[in-house]
């Protein structure tokens, strides 16, 4: 086999292994939404929305928005993200990071 053969067929098996399990992980959303509790699979945080404005001097200064100071996310119990939610594995860490306003 050449080179180019191995890189192919690797690249077609990490494809193929990537594409299982986001089917396998809408799979078992849709078999657990089935059945759902209040945490699981989706799940709603409510965090206070925090503006970070830049100023001229390359750092931000930092305040809690007037139009809209409470915000609702919601998540979903997956490893991918699936109907237009996060994964809550990702979007809590980043809960309570600041908005950036460019």
């Amino acid at each position: 086999m050449t080179r180019s053969q191995i890189a192919s067929r690797t690249l077609a098996a990490i494809v193929a292994a990537v594409v299982f399990t986001y089917v396998a992980d809408y799979l078992v959303l849709r078999i657990r939404m089935l059945h759902p509790t209040p945490t699981a699979p989706f799940e709603t945080m409510t965090r206070t929305r925090l503006l970070a404005i830049p100023m001229k001097n390359g750092k931000y200064e930092f305040q809690i928005d007037e139009e809209n100071p409470r915000e609702t996310l919601t998540c979903v119990h997956a490893i991918f993200p699936h109907f237009g939610n996060d994964p809550c594995w990702h979007l809590k860490p980043h809960l309570k990071d600041p908005v950036k306003i460019d």
